[in-house]
């Protein structure tokens, strides 16, 4: 098994929480490298594009999240092995993502600006993402969204629905995904209670 060591920022959720989830669930042993933003100022210029995470895969340096995630659900049998299977995973993937890339600006809005942007997300381009995740989950049995097992795909959804019910985005209604997509949050409730994601969690108090 490679030496494995990913490197995010310290927090239970974003763009590395679904690696962590899936070597954790997967019983592969690696460095969780966690920093704060003070830290990740000096870190980002050993990184090819200044932003995290990063995968060092025998002292190999690899980033964009996406592709972390697909290598370690292979090391981990989180990854289907059909290719039509596997091509639904990573359309999941690509779609809760693009969300994300609709998303990231706004952390660096303040005030007015940051409530301005998130509301017209929340009134625009989330209900139709989530309502579109929902479709695929119900149009595939229901309980996972590719292979009929637990994928990387599950995980991402996973994560960012749990961040959007977190109450720590400003300006995102904890509702939101309730009213919008039922069926995400039943997913989400599915996941948590696994033993070995439940157990992930209790290692930090959550």
């Amino acid at each position: 098994m490679p030496t494995l060591r990913l490197s995010y920022f310290d927090f239970h959720g974003g763009r590395a929480e679904p690696a962590r989830l899936a070597l954790h669930i997967g019983g592969v042993a690696f460095e969780d490298h966690r920093m704060d933003y003070a830290a990740f100022g000096a870190f980002r210029s050993s990184t090819p594009f200044g932003q995290v995470p990063t995968l060092e895969v025998d002292g190999v340096l690899v980033t964009q999240s996406d592709s972390i995630n697909r290598y370690v659900g292979k090391l981990t049998g989180l990854y289907p092995t059909d290719p039509f299977q596997a091509l639904l995973c990573d359309e999941v993937a690509y779609v809760v993502e693009d969300a994300g890339v609709k998303m990231g600006p706004t952390f660096r809005m303040t005030g007015e600006a940051q409530k301005e942007a998130r509301l017209a997300l929340v009134n625009g381009s989330m209900p139709v993402y989530l309502a579109w995740l929902q479709k695929q989950l119900l149009a595939h049995g229901g309980e996972y969204f590719a292979d009929n097992r637990l994928t990387v795909a599950d995980l991402k959804v996973f994560v960012d629905v749990r961040g959007l019910n977190s109450g720590r985005l400003d300006h995102i209604p904890t509702d939101l995904v309730e009213r919008v997509a039922p069926a995400l949050n039943a997913h989400a409730q599915r996941i948590a209670a696994l033993p070995a994601v439940a157990a992930y969690y209790a290692k930090f108090g959550l």
